[in-house]
């Protein structure tokens, strides 16, 4: 009886189910990723815009929580939950966001290496990229501009970018690789969380917010906003964030999380 549950038990190990579930989620995502790879420009540069202006909200939460709340550690805890919201409108949405809809659809150039995907996929990164930094722009100015908010939570949203940009470019690089990391494991995680979906965004996002770790449409906001009130110039927001944390946010969600999340399937075929 003791040996044949031995061997019971070991035939469920050997009989390849782990790699197939791996293997599925890889799937879905990559159908997910011909899907995006295959739409318009037109429908990818509106829904990316959407996106931007909807990752402005994360700013905005964040950002008036902080007001609400006393200036400590357990305050810098909760107003972090702020950071979270952008990322939930965008993504149960399904808006165009970098960092997020632009690595599934590196999966399919993965499997199929190609010029022509090669080419679709500089297309999609390139409109859904501008799209979204031409949505933060939007958003950032239309904050400063709208009679919505008193000076004092101007202050604080100034404050924001200010303490954004007190990295330097390395840890503005660094930081931006640890979350494009998060971004795309999320992005791997999702396919197979079901009703649980929000509790993932929320999970990894606030990881993201509390790590102090940058992200490339989020921290537009924050500096944009710097950059219309006249505190920074735009050369500062071009050289000093977006250059290395855009680097960051490719080599830590493409060319680590997928390449390495691609060679697990390869090898277990």
């Amino acid at each position: 009886m003791s040996n044949e549950s031995t061997t019971s038990k070991s035939e469920d190990f050997d009989d390849g189910r782990m790699p197939t579930q791996a293997a599925g989620v890889h799937k879905t995502i990559r159908s997910e990723g011909e899907k995006e790879l295959s739409r318009t420009v037109s429908a990818l540069f509106w829904s990316a815009l959407a996106a931007g202006m909807s990752m402005s909200f994360s700013m905005l939460a964040k950002g008036l929580l902080t007001f609400h709340l006393p200036d400590s550690g357990v305050g810098y805890l909760v107003a972090s939950l702020g950071y979270t919201i952008g990322f939930l409108i965008v993504i149960l949405a399904r808006q165009q966001l970098f960092t997020e809809n632009t690595v599934t659809a590196v999966l399919p150039l993965m499997s199929e290496p190609r010029f022509s995907k090669l080419l679709c996929l500089l297309r999609l990164w390139g409109t859904v990229l501008i799209g979204n930094l031409l949505g933060t722009a939007i958003a950032a100015y239309a904050i400063i501009a709208m009679p919505v908010f008193d000076s004092e939570t101007h202050q604080v949203f100034l404050g924001l970018g200010k303490h954004l940009l007190e990295n330097d470019s390395g840890m503005m690089f660094a930081k931006g690789v640890f979350a494009g990391w998060l971004i795309a494991t999320m992005v791997w995680l999702l396919p197979a969380a079901g009703q649980a979906k929000i509790g993932v965004i929320l999970i990894i996002t606030y990881l993201v917010a509390i790590g102090g770790f940058t992200h490339i449409i989020v921290g537009s906001t924050e500096v944009l906003y710097l950059v219309f009130d006249g505190k920074v110039s735009f050369g500062v927001y071009l050289i000093d964030f977006v250059l290395p944390v855009l680097g960051g946010n490719v080599v830590g969600g493409t060319f680590i999380f997928a390449l390495i999340s691609h060679a697990q399937i390869r090898s277990d075929k």
